[in-house]
């Protein structure tokens, strides 16, 4: 494979209003969290939080198009969230293959978000599968 251990990845993602909107869309999730300003700021936070699944998709982009191969499938994922997320939040990812198994054609990779202030927002670790 053309992935070895300790390689290591970044990207960076804007969690914009478009991608906010389109989520809600989407998905149709009204969540007061994530659509009243006036309900959010009353539970303690800043402003609207954003769906946490946001980052999954950045996670989807990521396994799909920035790895060195796109004949890939997930085979799990885990991911903890650790702050909220906000619209216009500027995210960093970071992630490093931890382990390559070549016979089975399986990868693990570990990640973290930090967000513009270096808080980390979320982190986790998937598997994936070279088909």
């Amino acid at each position: 494979m053309k992935i070895k251990e300790g390689d290591k990845f970044n990207e960076t993602f804007l969690v914009s209003e478009n991608i906010y909107k389109g989520f809600i869309s989407i998905f149709n999730d009204k969540n007061p969290l994530h659509t009243n300003r006036e309900f959010a700021i009353e539970k303690g936070f800043r402003d609207i939080v954003t769906h946490g699944n946001i980052l999954n998709g950045f996670l989807s982009y990521f396994i799909g198009e920035r790895l060195p191969f796109k004949n890939v499938i997930i085979h799990k994922q885990e991911i903890k969230y650790h702050r909220p997320v906000y619209i216009n939040d500027k995210l960093s990812f970071y992630a490093e293959v931890m382990s390559v198994f070549d016979e089975i054609n399986v990868i693990e990779i570990k990640f973290y978000f930090i967000n513009q202030s270096l808080s980390k927002v979320a982190s986790g670790k998937f598997q994936i599968g070279v088909i």
